[in-house]
């Protein structure tokens, strides 16, 4: 069995990029994709996993990622970069197209074995983050809630009781909060951990 010292040591290659429905390439390796509002950080999260500055493509402006990309870890597991979902300053129609390949990849994906939904941890639980959350609980999709950005809060126990009840509520929600900081690396470890689990 590979550690998770091992997997996120090796490689980062990209894989594909997908815009569209038709573009998702088959999934033949176990799988595990990072969703959440526009800038909640989920290609610096990613960058910070794999030890590399540009395997996910940073951007300051939210809204930026327009596709979903695949990354390869050793060829033993796939990690799913997303698109920001709630993003208002992009047009209606571009914002819906994000949001149908969201919701077809998550509900449509056989060899996925979690989605981690991060919520930024100055934020909480917003009204979307909660309809995406249902929508993945009557797809019967496993999720984990990975908060991001504690190193800018001050109590972390605080907004982690706050939550609790939230993610309670859903059925598909796994009970365990993961709380990171990609500028501080806390966290990650926790997070590698996971993701080796399922490789």
């Amino acid at each position: 069995m590979t550690t998770a010292k091992e997997l996120f040591a090796s490689e980062c290659k990209f894989v594909a990029g997908a815009a569209s429905i038709d573009q998702i390439p088959r999934g033949f390796m176990p799988e595990v994709a990072f969703v959440g509002r526009s800038n909640v950080g989920k290609s610096s999260l990613i960058n910070a996993l794999v030890g590399k500055k540009d395997c996910a493509r940073v951007s300051k402006l939210p809204g930026r990622t327009r596709q979903i990309n695949f990354f390869s870890l050793a060829g033993k597991i796939s990690l799913a970069d997303l698109p920001g979902y709630g993003y208002a300053a992009v047009s209606k129609g571009t914002r819906k197209l994000w949001d149908d390949l969201i919701l077809n990849y998550l509900v449509g994906r056989p060899n996925l074995r979690r989605v981690f939904l991060l919520i930024d941890s100055r934020r909480g639980i917003k009204t979307m983050d909660e309809e995406v959350m249902e929508i993945l609980d009557d797809a019967a999709t496993t999720y984990q809630i990975i908060l991001t950005k504690i190193d800018k809060i001050d109590n972390l126990e605080a907004v982690e009781k706050q939550i609790e009840p939230q993610i309670a509520a859903h059925t598909a929600a796994y009970p365990t909060i993961i709380a990171t900081s990609s500028a501080k690396s806390l966290g990650l470890r926790e997070l590698m951990s996971e993701i080796a689990g399922m490789a």
